[in-house]
């Protein structure tokens, strides 16, 4: 797919697949940088339960009265994040940088994303209750920022929000990414993370619908996987063209040799042959 030489490629990294991409995979990225600029989201799951063992807890997921899952985030939660992404972000710049790409880091608090008000009732205890969660849903994105979208640069985008109040809150990261993807013009949205494709009845899926994604969203996916859809349902609705989801390097994702690849476009849902 052809994109002009300013148009953004925009790569979520998981959480929980950072450990795992090797040397290879960050110059595979580093050539796509070279051609047109980069904005990477990343998730902070595991750095999070890396710091301390209390994330790791089932307390520290709440569940609304919608059945939505959300982490507990406090403020004191929001200051872990800022830490485990500081450390996250040197490491990243330091590899961009090693390959010669320039790299900056932007906190999505800091005038980027907006956030709505976040639900305020939660199970505890098999009840229902109120409770201040620092959470909110994604309400605009504002591209100025972006300052240095150019070849050879990348933006490093910690998913933080402000909500209208100004506070500081938790968001989702493939969420974030697809309303970045979407303000930039981006053409592509690469949803890294650590299973190789999107699995209906056991099979994994090449290519599907953004109708055909949507349904297993509601009936079959769980977990990660179902944020996922909704990110990529949502990205295709702001006008981009296609989202990857998979695990192998990102050039291998663009051209549909691996992974699974969510179109606007109705198409047969196919899996990947042995």
């Amino acid at each position: 797919m052809s994109a002009s030489p300013a148009t953004p490629t925009v790569v979520k990294l998981g959480g929980s697949c950072l450990d795992d991409l090797d040397g290879t995979w960050w110059d595979d990225l580093a050539r796509i940088g070279r051609d047109r600029p980069l904005i990477l989201v990343h998730g902070w799951s595991k750095p999070l339960k890396k710091l301390d063992a209390r994330y790791s807890e089932p307390s520290a997921i709440l569940r609304d009265r919608y059945g939505n899952q959300s982490r507990w985030t406090t403020p004191e939660v929001i200051d872990d994040i800022k830490t485990v992404s500081a450390v996250l972000a040197e490491d990243v710049l330091a590899r961009l940088a090693g390959r010669g790409i320039t790299a900056e880091r932007l906190l999505g608090s800091d005038g980027l994303v907006a956030a709505g008000p976040g639900e305020r009732w939660w199970w505890r205890q098999k009840q229902l209750v109120e409770l201040e969660n620092l959470v909110g849903p994604i309400t605009g994105v504002d591209p100025a920022p972006l300052k240095n979208l150019r070849p050879g640069h990348a933006h490093l985008v910690t998913p933080l929000a402000r909500n209208a109040a100004g506070r500081e809150v938790n968001t989702d990261a493939d969420r974030a990414a697809a309303a970045i993807a979407g303000a930039t013009g981006a053409p592509d949205l690469v949803l890294v993370t650590d299973v190789g494709h999107l699995l209906i009845d056991d099979r994994p899926v090449r290519r599907i619908s953004a109708a055909d994604a949507a349904a297993f969203r509601d009936k079959g996916a769980k977990g990660g996987m179902r944020k996922k859809l909704r990110a990529a349902g949502e990205a295709l609705d702001h006008g981009v063209e296609r989202v990857v989801i998979g695990s192998a390097a990102v050039s291998e994702l663009l051209d549909g040799s691996t992974g699974t690849v969510i179109t606007g476009a109705r198409t047969p849902t196919t899996g990947v042959s042995a």
